[in-house]
């Protein structure tokens, strides 16, 4: 290992320094509310080859980094609570309906306008949302268990995903048609299934219970290797299924939520143990990596590819916001414009989208990095205001 020239830790260092600044830096200045992850994506732009060229996206940190979307979906998973989307769940497919007409709608203009590519590659990119940026905002903000954090929560997982499925039928860069994609998601939600009743039965088991109850506060841990194991196991379902990593990893955290109706697993101090790993390791690699890896050079190259950065940004809003129109009767005027600009905030899936579209032609490189600096304005600029709005709402009791 010493004699691969591709690892090294100085990259790593730099990224992890950044880790430990951005939280620090937000907490110095807590006027602007501005959640850690936007600095993180930030200076790990100043930092990277677009930047100063401080550090290097090689082997470490690229592993590191697919870790920490991995861990940091797993823990957007567990936040999800099937009892409280239960009423709301056809509320939030309405919305997402809506998303997808006006995003079709706006990506025609574009395409008429400045012609930016297929379409419907372009809706489907406009109607998702980053629900690993939303997580931790809502954290901030106390609302990760409310109904209207629950109900943002879900309407973002259903757009994220709804997303990544639609790209992933209608847009695959393998030579499967649509009917073998759709085949192949179906199966890996029976394998899911099956997955998921062997959980069930073996969380019965007494024999089970005893033996999670005395090795999870020894030094084997057992709960978080289990639920490690369980994270990998559907990322390789995923995987092998011509499916992406992050919907395995997704899966892995709702099917623990779902199946562990005893609270053995996932109760506080197992969470507490996650999130230890995720937001204090490798979720701000993530994010940090996320920044560095943005082309903005392609973008001063050729100046006149601004104008869609604020058109990409725009687009979002529009085709994320203005569906919350539909939850006009369950809060007021200021966690409404709240939802919609968490709704609105867009970066992960962009970047997926964006590398997509380049490989299938689509987008050009100016483009591609046009979308993904469109994304990343509605994370500097969304998050903050919705957080302040949040925190200067009356807190209502809800049910």
């Amino acid at each position: 290992m010493a004699d691969d020239p591709t690892i090294t830790f100085t990259s790593v260092l730099y990224v992890s320094a950044i880790a430990l600044a951005a939280p620090i830096l937000v907490n110095l200045t807590p006027r602007l509310r501005m959640p850690a992850v936007v600095l993180e994506i930030v200076l790990g732009i100043v930092v990277g080859p677009a930047g100063f060229g401080w550090i290097r996206v090689d082997v470490s940190l690229q592993v590191l980094s697919l870790i920490g979307l991995a861990l940091l979906l797993f823990l957007a998973g567990l936040e999800i609570d099937p009892q409280k989307l239960r009423g709301d769940f056809s509320l939030i497919l309405m919305a997402f309906g809506a998303s997808l007409v006006i995003a079709l709608g706006m990506a025609g203009a574009l395409h008429v306008t400045v012609d930016v590519g297929d379409p419907a590659f372009v809706a489907i990119m406009l109607a998702s949302t980053s629900l690993g940026l939303i997580v931790p905002v809502l954290g901030d903000a106390g609302e990760t268990t409310s109904r209207f954090g629950q109900l943002v929560l879900g309407a973002s997982i259903t757009a994220e995903f709804g997303s990544l499925l639609l790209l992933s039928v209608f847009f695959s860069t393998s030579a499967d048609s649509a009917p073998v994609q759709v085949g192949l998601l179906v199966a890996f939600a029976v394998l899911v299934m099956g997955v998921g009743t062997v959980m069930l039965r073996a969380g019965r088991s007494t024999r089970v219970e005893s033996t999670l109850l005395a090795l999870e506060d020894t030094s084997a841990q057992l709960g978080v290797r289990v639920a490690v194991a369980l994270l990998i196991l559907c990322v390789a379902l995923a995987t092998e299924l011509g499916q992406e990593a992050i919907l395995g990893a997704f899966v892995a955290g709702a099917l623990l939520t779902i199946t562990d109706t005893q609270g053995r697993l996932n109760h506080p101090t197992f969470r507490r143990k996650i999130e230890a790993i995720g937001y204090g390791f490798v979720v701000p690699i993530f994010f940090v990596v996320s920044g560095a890896q943005l082309d903005v050079r392609s973008l001063v190259e050729t100046p006149t590819d601004f104008a869609l950065v604020p058109l990409f940004a725009a687009g979002l809003l529009v085709a994320r916001g203005i569906p919350v129109v539909l939850y006009r009767r369950l809060f007021g005027g200021r966690r409404l414009v709240a939802g919609a600009l968490l709704q609105s905030t867009s970066l992960t899936f962009i970047v997926i989208a964006a590398s997509l579209g380049q490989e299938l032609e689509i987008f050009d490189a100016p483009t591609a990095a046009a979308a993904v600096v469109g994304g990343l304005l509605t994370v500097v600029l969304f998050p903050p205001i919705a957080l302040r709005l949040l925190g200067d709402s009356q807190i209502v009791p809800e049910g």
